[in-house]
């Protein structure tokens, strides 16, 4: 069956081909939102996925803008191992909503492209939240570079901006979905890690501490902020709190992996214990 619904794809792939005069222009531009739950918004407002599974479809059609997703790939990602009999069809159905969604979100075109073994999804002038990140923390990272602090900072503070939640909201994906969310997720902490790296360079690191506890919470193992932590206390005259700072991650670091701390914590820890001056220096983080 299912055989035969990929050949009725393929013949149909010029007919649902949208017209190439009808292709969007930058009055139907639309804005693509990823870093939370999905959201669309365009000339005529914002909209939202209603159905879950369209939902899952169009943020996988997001994550690989531009490039050609199967059939089969579509099928894998919103059913696993496991499709149900007419999954072809209720794809097709699903496209449909889409379509609709786009036009209602006020789309000069049809971004969504019909191939004989899949479907593209053409941005064009369109924006994505995910490439406004990725471009500013860039942008920050060079700043950084150049030694440029406060504009790296502006840089990392406004690619975190655009982030409201988890990948889709944390709505459930295939492999490729979940993939990309712990990529992205990864991408985000490097982020942090630089963002805190900058301010602490600025001498503002009493403002650092609050969210260094809430990050050293929400990433245990990662050490870096554990380390920045230990740094932004003993700047402000903590040093036991520095130093409890350690512990604590010695002791989380050797009760879920059976590791001592690494040689950057170590370092900054006989470094606190020994009250070195250079602690105070600007570029000790870096």
């Amino acid at each position: 069956m299912l055989a035969a619904e990929r050949k009725a794809t393929a013949d149909n792939a010029r007919r649902d081909e949208p017209d190439p005069a009808a292709r969007q222009s930058p009055q139907g531009a639309l804005d693509y939102e990823v870093l939370g739950p999905l959201r669309v918004t365009g000339p005529a407002g914002t909209s939202s996925v209603t159905s879950r599974k369209a939902e899952t479809l169009l943020g996988l059609l997001l994550i690989r803008a531009e490039q050609l997703v199967t059939t089969d790939q579509l099928i894998g990602e919103l059913w696993g191992d496991f499709p149900p009999g007419r999954a072809i069809a209720s794809v097709h159905v699903y496209i449909s909503q889409l379509r609709k969604l786009l036009r209602q979100a006020g789309t000069a075109g049809d971004p969504i492209l019909t191939r004989p073994t899949g479907y593209l999804l053409r941005i064009d002038g369109d924006r994505l939240d995910v490439h406004a990140f990725a471009h500013q923390s860039r942008l920050g990272r060079a700043c950084a570079k150049e030694h440029r602090y406060e504009q790296a900072a502006t840089s990392f503070n406004s690619a975190l901006a655009l982030w409201r939640g988890p990948l889709l909201g944390g709505t459930p994906g295939g492999p490729v979905i979940s993939g990309y969310a712990t990529w992205l997720d990864e991408t985000r902490a490097e982020c942090l890690e630089r963002l805190i790296d900058a301010e602490l360079v600025l001498g503002r690191h009493r403002e650092a501490v609050g969210r260094l506890y809430s990050l050293a919470a929400e990433y245990p193992t990662r050490e870096a902020f554990h380390r920045q932590l230990m740094l932004a206390l003993y700047r402000c005259g903590r040093q036991a709190d520095a130093l409890k700072a350690f512990q604590t991650v010695r002791s989380t670091l050797h009760d879920e992996l059976g590791l001592e701390p690494g040689i950057e914590l170590q370092r900054i820890q006989l470094a606190i214990l020994k009250a070195d001056p250079l602690l105070h220096e600007p570029m000790a983080t870096c």
